[in-house]
C-alpha cells in the first residue's frame, strides 16, 4: 500500500507541474514536421525546405523524437503531448527508484524526490523536448549497470540493443556512451572487473552506424557535442550574468547536496572504501551542469539515485514523529490538487511568448514571402505559415545552418557595426521583431520599413512601397489560437 501511495502521489505531482507551462518548446514545431515528414511522406527528411536562406544536410539527430510527438499529436491529440511529458518525467523518477531500491533497499521516502523535481521541472517543463528521452535513457543505463555491478553481467546485452534506438532519436546518445567509460575508469578504480564496460562500449560503437545518414552522421554527433554556442543561452553557464539570478532552486539543491558529500567523505576516512564510480558520475554531470543549463537535469538525476541512500542513512537514527509521511504526502497532494485547480487544463497558446497574433496577421492578410525573425521562433512561424512563406532560420542551428547566420542575426538585432549586412545578403520581405530589441525602435523610424502591425511583444514590418492599405486585424481571443494551435498547411 505505502509503495502504491507513493507512485500514485509522485505521478500526481508531476503531472501537477506539468500543467503549469506557459508554451511548447521553441523546437517543437521542426519536430513536428520531422515527424510529418517519415509518417506522411514516408522518409526521414535530410533536406531543408523551410528556409530562404543557404543550408546544407539536415542532420536531424532528433528525428525518431519527431515521429513520436507527431504521431501522438496526430493519433491523441494535442492534449497528449503534455500527458506524454508526464508520463516521461514519471519514468525517469520510477527508474531513478529502481536504482535507490537496488543500492538502498528503502526508496520510498517521497520528500527527497520532491526536492528533486522543484529543482527539475524548470529546466524542462516546456512540454515536450527530445532531450526527455536521453534523460529517461540514460536513468536506464544507470539500473542497468548498477544491476551488472551486482553481478549480474548479462544485462549488459540489452544495452548495445539500446543504442540504435537512443541513436535515432536524440543525439544524447553520447551521455549512454559516456556512462559506459566511466563505469570502466570506476570499477578500474575500484580494483573490480571493468573489462566488460569497454567491451560493451566497443560492442556499442559500430551500432551508432544504423541511421540515416550513415558515418557522416557521427562525424556531425561529434562536432555538434563538442561546438561552441556562445549566442544559445541554454548552453551557457549556470554562473554566467545572463543566468546568476535564475535556477536558484537547482543551485541551492546542488549546494546542499555537494556539502553533504564532502562532510560525509571527510567523516569517513577510510578512502579506500569510496565508491570512484558513484562519484566520478556525481562530478562529471555536477561539470555538465554547472557547464550548461541545458544539461543540468543529468546531476539531477544522478544525485537522485546516488546521493539519496546517503542522506537517509545519515539521519536513520534521528527520531522523526511517526506522522512526518502523513505531513509530507498531505502538503505534496494539496500543492498538486491546489496546481491542478489554479488554471484550466488547456493547451497552452503562447500567446504571451511566441509571435502568435504576428503569424494570424501574415496568413489573414495573405502576406506571402521570405520572413525575418528571431531564430527561436523560425519553426513556429514556418509550421503555421508554409508553403506561403520562408524563414531566414531556425532552432535547429548546426543541424541545418552555416555558422554565420547566428552572428549575423545577433548584430542585426543589437544594431552593431555592420547591423545591415544581413539584410543585404538575405534580403526579407517581411520582418517579424521583438520590442525588447534595440532595432525595433531604429525600424520604426527607418523610411525603408513600416510597422504595420504591434501587438504585446513583437512588431510586424513590412518594406514602405509595400504597406500602404488597410489589413485586416488578427483575432483577440486565446480560445481562438488554442483551438487552431496546430493547424497548418504543409503537406507531404
Amino acid at each position: 500500500m505505502k509503495k502504491f501511495l507513493f507512485y500514485i502521489t509522485l505521478f500526481i505531482l508531476i503531472a501537477a507541474f506539468s500543467t503549469t507551462a506557459s508554451h511548447f518548446d521553441n523546437d517543437l514545431w521542426a519536430r513536428l514536421i520531422a515527424g510529418m515528414g517519415v509518417i506522411e511522406g514516408g522518409h526521414v527528411l535530410t533536406q531543408d525546405f523551410l528556409s530562404y536562406t543557404p543550408v546544407h544536410t539536415w542532420w536531424d539527430h532528433e528525428w525518431g523524437a519527431g515521429v513520436i510527438f507527431y504521431v501522438f499529436l496526430k493519433y491523441f491529440g494535442s492534449y497528449s503531448l503534455i500527458i506524454l511529458q508526464a508520463l516521461l518525467v514519471f519514468a525517469i523518477f520510477f527508474t531513478a527508484s529502481k536504482v535507490i531500491k537496488h543500492r538502498y533497499n528503502n526508496p520510498y521516502n517521497l520528500l527527497f524526490y520532491f526536492f528533486s523535481i522543484v529543482t527539475l521541472m524548470p529546466m524542462i517543463n516546456t512540454p515536450i523536448r527530445c532531450h526527455l528521452f536521453s534523460f529517461l535513457l540514460f536513468t536506464v543505463f544507470i539500473y542497468i549497470l548498477e544491476k551488472v555491478r551486482s553481478g549480474n553481467d548479462k544485462l549488459l546485452f540489452i544495452i548495445p540493443a539500446i543504442v540504435p534506438i537512443w541513436n535515432n532519436i536524440h543525439g544524447g546518445i553520447v551521455s549512454g556512451i559516456g556512462l559506459l567509460l566511466i563505469y570502466a575508469l570506476g570499477e578500474f578504480l575500484n580494483k573490480k572487473p571493468f573489462k566488460k564496460y569497454i567491451i560493451t562500449f566497443l560492442a556499442c560503437c559500430p551500432l551508432l552506424f544504423i541511421n540515416p545518414w550513415g558515418y557522416d552522421y557521427i562525424k556531425f554527433i561529434l562536432m555538434a557535442n563538442t561546438m561552441p554556442r556562445p549566442d544559445i543561452t541554454e548552453w551557457w553557464n549556470i554562473f554566467s550574468k545572463y543566468h546568476l539570478a535564475h535556477y536558484m532552486g537547482f543551485k541551492f539543491f546542488m549546494l546542499i547536496l555537494i556539502t553533504f558529500e564532502v562532510c560525509i567523505n571527510i567523516k569517513q576516512k577510510n578512502w579506500a572504501k569510496i565508491d570512484k564510480t558513484k562519484y566520478i558520475i556525481i562530478l562529471v554531470t555536477l561539470y555538465l551542469a554547472i557547464s550548461h543549463v541545458k544539461l543540468m537535469p543529468f546531476f539531477t538525476i544522478s544525485a537522485l539515485c546516488f546521493i539519496y541512500e546517503d542522506f537517509y542513512e545519515l539521519i536513520k537514527n534521528i527520531k522523526i514523529p511517526a506522522y512526518k509521511d502523513k505531513l509530507v504526502y498531505g502538503f505534496i497532494l494539496f500543492l498538486s490538487l491546489f496546481t491542478f485547480l489554479s488554471k484550466d487544463f488547456s493547451v497552452p497558446s503562447g500567446i504571451d511568448i511566441y509571435p502568435v497574433k504576428e503569424v494570424e496577421f501574415i496568413k489573414q492578410n495573405k502576406l506571402e514571402g521570405k520572413i525575418f525573425a528571431n531564430f527561436n521562433y523560425g519553426s513556429y512561424i514556418a509550421y503555421k505559415l508554409y508553403p506561403y512563406n520562408t524563414i531566414y532560420m531556425d532552432g535547429r542551428y548546426e543541424e541545418v545552418y552555416y555558422d554565420y547566420m547566428l552572428p549575423l542575426q545577433k548584430q542585426f538585432f543589437l544594431v552593431l557595426p555592420q547591423w545591415q549586412l544581413v539584410l543585404k545578403l538575405f534580403k526579407p520581405d517581411i520582418m517579424i521583431i521583438e520590442k525588447n530589441y534595440p532595432v525595433f525602435e531604429v525600424l520604426n523610424k527607418s523610411k525603408e520599413w513600416k510597422l504595420v502591425y504591434e501587438g504585446k511583444g513583437f512588431g510586424i514590418f513590412l518594406p514602405s512601397i509595400k504597406a500602404n492599405k488597410n489589413f485586416i486585424q488578427p483575432d483577440n481571443s486565446e480560445k481562438y489560437y488554442k483551438n487552431n494551435l496546430f493547424d497548418t498547411d504543409i503537406k507531404f
